[in-house]
């Protein structure tokens, strides 16, 4: 264990977050009660987790999350217009809960790999 928090990591575990909020509404339309319950279960976690890293953080890496918190609603918005498109082209009608649901995991997914291309060597 022993790693330091960093802005990176609390940008990642916030967007993991959103991600899981996202796929509630899909629970909630299929009637998929036990995997909602679940998915509450390590939202609660994962939010428990969030404060931790932010109440560990200097205030000089506290600085830098508004940047990195503009990048993942960036991520997450490119993500969902680009899922948008392909369900538009590849698919019929798929619901604005699956879209929401694959627009989030596109878009954590590309924020990651950009702050894995712009990693401090």
């Amino acid at each position: 264990m022993g790693a330091t928090p960093t802005p990176e990591r609390l940008s990642l575990l916030l967007g993991l977050g959103i991600l899981m909020l996202a796929t509630l509404p899909r629970y909630l339309a299929g009637g998929h009660e036990t995997r909602l319950s679940v998915m509450l279960m390590a939202l609660a976690v994962v939010a428990l987790v969030i404060l931790l890293q932010w109440r560990l953080l200097s205030a000089e890496a506290r600085s830098r999350l508004p940047a990195l918190l503009r990048r993942l609603g960036l991520s997450l918005v490119a993500g969902t217009i680009v899922m948008a498109l392909w369900h538009t082209l590849t698919s019929d009608f798929f619901g604005w809960e699956l879209l929401v649901s694959h627009g989030a995991t596109l878009g954590l997914l590309l924020h990651a790999l950009s702050l894995w291309v712009k990693a401090p060597r």
